[in-house]
């Protein structure tokens, strides 16, 4: 019998944001498509998970201003790069949350 495979999930702690990249463009504007390496890092990305926030000093909680689903525009070399279920994945700190993007 062949054994499934496990699922991990990954709940972020304290004020941290489970993120997804969005894909990069394949081609430049002049149709020269691009290999994996010469792509860019996104920096807009997709909220998958959201810890519950952090507390001051004085105990009161700061909730995140960020919900699943988002899309949101981060600090270019932030986070920590996880796998999770062969998908790449980024855990960055809310700090480094610079925007909500609506579209």
């Amino acid at each position: 019998m062949a054994k499934q495979k496990e699922s991990t999930t990954l709940k972020p702690l304290g004020n941290r944001v489970l993120v997804r990249r969005l894909e990069a463009e394949e081609s430049t504007k002049g149709g020269i498509i691009l290999p994996d390496t010469a792509k860019k890092k996104q920096e807009i990305v997709e909220v998958i998970a959201v810890g519950p926030g952090k507390k001051t000093p004085e105990g009161n909680e700061i909730v995140p201003a960020v919900s699943v689903g988002q899309s949101i525009l981060i600090d270019k070399y932030s986070g920590q790069e996880v796998t999770i279920n062969d998908e790449e994945m980024v855990v960055v700190r809310g700090d480094d949350i610079i925007a909500i993007v609506e579209r």
